[in-house]
């Protein structure tokens, strides 16, 4: 195991336990069984090794391959809202205790804006994709994709926040159907009239 993914093994683990408001790299470090100066010779600060964790290790709509045009509309963004209920519900005890602390919460913003990261970044996910299939005709002319996408993932975060808020950090993982629900929901009312005479044809 390469000396990098040692780290991200280490910091994953502690960033799941400690939050990154109360994880420190020295600590990460030691799990990691290497010094603090070696970790920084992969990772400039917290910040962009939290953001190899969410990006690398934790589920999410960034690492799909979905593709404007191919497959139905609605199956995509449920597949999008799957990854994104995931993602949410892994990384809320990571994030949370970052609310209740404005400094380090202002010190945290301005390191993920530094290095290009930040929860708008979902959002950004879901309204290019709506927006290419909106291009190629299959989302209807007067759809707004930003608000679309704002609409979706909202509901994921929320729905995530109650699963972890219910059951812990213990709590399963959401199930596809909830996913499917949300991009039905979010989705159908936006969706050209041929697509609605396909879904009734195939008995939807």
């Amino acid at each position: 195991m390469s000396t990098r993914e040692r780290i991200l093994d280490a910091a994953e683990e502690i960033l799941r336990t400690r939050g990154v408001a109360l994880a420190t790299t020295k600590e990460i470090a030691q799990a990691a069984k290497l010094s603090e100066p070696t970790l920084y010779k992969y990772f400039d600060d917290k910040e962009q090794l939290l953001l190899a964790v969410l990006k690398e290790r934790l589920p999410g709509p960034a690492r799909l391959s979905i593709r404007p045009g191919v497959g139905e509309v609605e199956d995509n963004l449920a597949e999008l809202a799957h990854a994104a209920l995931d993602f949410y519900q892994q990384s809320i005890p990571m994030l949370g205790a970052l609310l209740a602390d404005p400094k380090r919460m202002a010190a945290h913003r301005v390191a993920m804006s530094r290095h290009g990261g930040g929860p708008d970044k979902a959002a950004a996910t879901f309204a290019t994709y709506l927006r290419a299939e909106q291009t190629i005709g299959r989302i209807s002319p007067d759809a707004d994709p930003d608000a679309i996408a704002s609409l979706l993932i909202g509901a994921c975060f929320h729905a995530a926040f109650l699963r972890y808020y219910s059951e812990g950090p213990a709590a399963t993982a959401a199930p596809r159907a909830s996913a499917e629900a949300l991009a039905r929901a979010v989705v159908r009312p936006l969706l050209p009239l041929s697509a609605y005479r396909s879904a009734d044809d195939h008995g939807v």
